[in-house]
């Protein structure tokens, strides 16, 4: 793969890049950074690329080992209040389901993710998170039992 087909995929994933840091971070600010840093690694080490058709995989496991960067220094200097300020701002901005997934624990809101939003096949996902496909069904079984009681109990207060 050469930089110029590189750059194009990236461009052309653009918004499925940002959604899956998005799945990982809250703060869009976190998100670009870390598309940004990849893009620098995915370009300084396009020469580890083994073969083509596993580009976009590859680019999204260095999004996400970025986003796991952040979140670890982001660990150490996140404060009570800025937290709470967050999860204000996401429940005014955005739908019941987005709601639910974002309370969902970080495996399973990333596979959710990865599956319904970017459209990668369980065998991918697998790929990605060095695990089993397995594994990767029991996730989304588990996560789509966890947003059915999540949103039926929304439901039921609204009636």
């Amino acid at each position: 793969m050469t930089k110029q087909q590189l750059g194009e995929l990236i461009l052309s994933s653009e918004e499925s890049l940002y959604r899956v840091a998005k799945s990982l971070l809250y703060n869009d600010a976190d998100c670009a950074d870390a598309i940004q840093e990849m893009i620098v690694k995915a370009f300084s080490n396009l020469h580890t690329l083994k073969k083509d058709q596993f580009a976009k995989t590859w680019i999204v496991r260095i999004l996400m080992n970025e986003c796991y960067l952040i979140m670890r220094k982001e660990k150490k200097l996140v404060s009570f209040d800025a937290l709470s300020d967050t999860a204000a701002n996401i429940e005014e901005d955005y739908s019941d389901l987005y709601q639910a997934i974002s309370k969902l624990p970080r495996d399973m809101r990333l596979v959710v993710s990865l599956y319904y939003a970017e459209g990668f096949s369980i065998k991918e996902i697998a790929a990605i998170e060095d695990t089993t496909e397995s594994a990767i069904k029991n996730r989304l079984y588990k996560a789509r039992t966890k947003l059915r009681e999540m949103l039926e109990g929304k439901e039921a207060v609204r009636c």
